[in-house]
């Protein structure tokens, strides 16, 4: 199998002379990137329409999705640090084939809402801050792509970096936004006091839950937390969780502030003075002005979402990536996956705003955070599953209270999200002029989600899961050489990738050097977390790839070769030139699959960029 976030797997050293709080540093920065997800553009909806409903009423629904989402990202950075896999590859462990498709879907869906927001938050902002139109708003977020991809080859620690810097950019604009709204602190502290005033604050609480708690989070941290490389002693995972804990607690409670500011301000300004329907961002942004009496207000607040959905976007690609090959053992080239991605988002926001108008948006950005919350279940409870498991987690699975507890917020989640559900149906059913085609078509689907959700509830009770992830790399290898009479090298360089094409390269290395020659097998690591950490990254692939290196070593040289192996991180043609520039090699020997066109569009080719970047001689091998 391969790593989540090849690129950039334990890329990042905790060790070495690192003590006290330089170690904690060290492990500081997951936590901020997952943060973001907790702070986008579909959270400040959903603050803003339940701050100028109900006030401060809904204060507390966003204090229990922060410890619901502080428990839960703390059982993905668990099941991430001590079993080196994330929540996709676990979930390719467990169940079948097919359910592992339905969940991937189930993942792409939530994606898709998550960059729906995004785009539609950045290009509010755009349209407020530059007054740029909302279409081509929405046109110029496609832009970010190339940021992205700028950011990723920049190296994981640069990426936290400009995260952490549009976090506090969020940050200060709304400290500053408090200052001018003057909120009444004694209706702020009853906020907090659990109640739900209506069916409609049920629904915009549901949206809040799916706002803060989203499933990609999930995904994404239990990939992100094997980018820290430490020991891997039982004292060293101890530490490592409880680093990784200390930096979820930061970051989640600055994305809490963040939230309960929104919602805070939308209170203190709009429902205040009466207005109970701004619920778009656009009427808040219009607003602020007047009813704060500064012209920073409404510009602090632009800036503030335009960073938000910049942060966001960011982190949305990379969860998309780790979905895509930890479900499927699927990597394609991220510049396609991200725009795959935006168009999936940019499609329906361009369609929506063209039919309905700028006006609907506040309404699509909710509905959003509430298709999020609906697929929050099927993330959930399998993370719940196997971070309880003593065989996967080693002796550091969850306590029984933890579990109960966790079971409950899963519990709490899907009921509130049953009821949403019924609810809707009910209510299409009564008003449609056709019941008998929803009869036949939306009500199968759902009873057919509510089978599913059950099944993954009840399956790791009722049977095991299976060991390992079966691996493409051929282990028995069965090598023909015929040796020649002269031979031209002497020392060989051969790129590998434990596929088939493997053996027609190494066949064709050992005709040109013969047993004498000193050969050099070269494999890189091209997970995601591999792309943006390099060799620090620490998961389960990379452990798989230096064993099957070895075995590859110790095979050929019990032939009577002279092997040598070179194990590197990142994208084949940046890593390979490095490697062969500083060495002495007289060629470098490639396998090719062959694939042309399309495919090469999509999962990229690596002969083309090398050839021109290395100083020695390439032959390209075809299976």
């Amino acid at each position: 199998m391969t790593k989540s976030l090849e690129e950039v797997h334990q890329s990042v050293a905790t060790e070495h002379k690192k003590t006290g709080f330089r170690k904690i540093l060290a492990f500081l920065g997951p936590a901020y990137l997952v943060s973001v997800g907790y702070m986008d553009p579909g959270n400040w909806a959903t603050d803003i329409a339940g701050g100028s409903q109900f006030g401060y009423s809904l204060l507390w629904v966003l204090l229990m999705s922060n410890l619901m989402a502080l428990l839960l990202q703390s059982l993905s950075a668990r099941l991430g640090i001590v079993t080196q896999r994330d929540l996709a590859q676990a979930s390719r462990e467990t169940y079948s084939k097919y359910i592992n498709y339905v969940l991937y879907f189930l993942a792409e869906i939530a994606i898709a809402a998550c960059d729906l927001a995004e785009v539609l938050g950045m290009a509010i902002g755009i349209n407020l801050l530059f007054d740029i139109p909302l279409i081509e708003g929405v046109l110029i977020t496609v832009l970010d792509t190339f940021l992205l991809l700028f950011l990723i080859n920049k190296g994981i620690r640069k990426m936290e970096a400009f995260i952490i810097v549009l976090v506090a950019i969020i940050g200060f604009s709304f400290i500053f936004e408090m200052i001018f709204a003057e909120p009444e602190l004694d209706k702020v502290i009853y906020g907090l006091v659990p109640s739900i005033p209506s069916s409609a604050a049920l629904y915009i609480a549901i949206g809040i839950i799916g706002a803060t708690v989203m499933p990609h989070n999930l995904y994404l941290h239990s990939s992100l937390v094997q980018t820290r490389k430490f020991d891997r002693t039982p004292a060293g995972i101890k530490q490592a969780l409880k680093y990784n804990f200390i930096d979820s607690t930061i970051a989640l409670n600055l994305a809490f502030f963040v939230n309960a500011a929104i919602l805070i301000l939308a209170a203190a300004t709009f429902y205040r003075n009466g207005m109970f329907e701004v619920a778009e961002i656009q009427d808040a942004h219009k607003f602020l002005e007047p009813l704060l009496g500064t012209k920073w207000a409404p510009v602090l607040f632009a800036v503030a979402l335009i960073a938000a959905g910049q942060s966001s976007t960011v982190t949305g690609t990379l969860a998309g990536q780790i979905v895509m090959e930890g479900y499927l053992n699927l990597r394609i080239q991220p510049w396609v996956r991200r725009i795959i991605t935006r168009l999936i988002a940019i499609i329906p926001a361009v369609v929506v705003i063209l039919i309905y108008g700028e006006s609907v948006t506040g309404k699509l950005l909710i509905l959003s955070q509430v298709i999020l919350s609906l697929q929050l279940g099927f993330a959930i409870i399998p993370l719940i599953h196997f971070v309880s498991d003593k065989t996967k987690m080693k002796g550091f699975h969850i306590s029984k209270t933890t579990q109960v507890v966790a079971w409950i917020i899963a519990l709490i989640i899907v009921s509130l999200n049953a009821k949403l559900v019924y609810d809707e149906i009910t209510s299409w059913l009564v008003s449609s002029s056709h019941p008998i085609f929803l009869w036949v078509t939306v009500v199968p689907i759902a009873f057919g989600f509510l089978g599913l959700l059950l099944y993954i509830v009840f399956k790791p009770f009722i049977a095991r899961a299976k060991s390992h992830i079966e691996n493409h790399s051929p282990h028995h290898l069965k090598l023909q050489y015929a040796p020649k009479e002269t031979y031209s090298k002497k020392n060989i360089a051969i790129s590998v990738d434990f596929s088939k094409a493997d053996e027609a390269a190494l066949n064709n290395a050992f005709e040109l050097g013969g047993i004498e020659a000193q050969y050099t097998l070269i494999h890189i690591v091209e997970t995601v977390g591999a792309l943006m950490y390099g060799g620090h990254v620490d998961d389960h692939e990379t452990t798989i790839d230096e064993k099957l290196l070895l075995e590859y070593k110790e095979m050929l040289s019990q032939k009577g070769f002279n092997i040598e192996t070179e194990l590197g991180f990142g994208k084949p043609n940046t890593v390979i030139p490095k490697i062969i520039n500083t060495g002495k090699f007289d060629i470098l020997v490639m396998g090719t699959h062959g694939h042309t066109g399309l495919k090469d569009l999509l999962f990229g080719t690596t002969v083309d960029k090398l050839r021109h970047k290395i100083s020695i001689p390439l032959l390209i091998v075809k299976k």
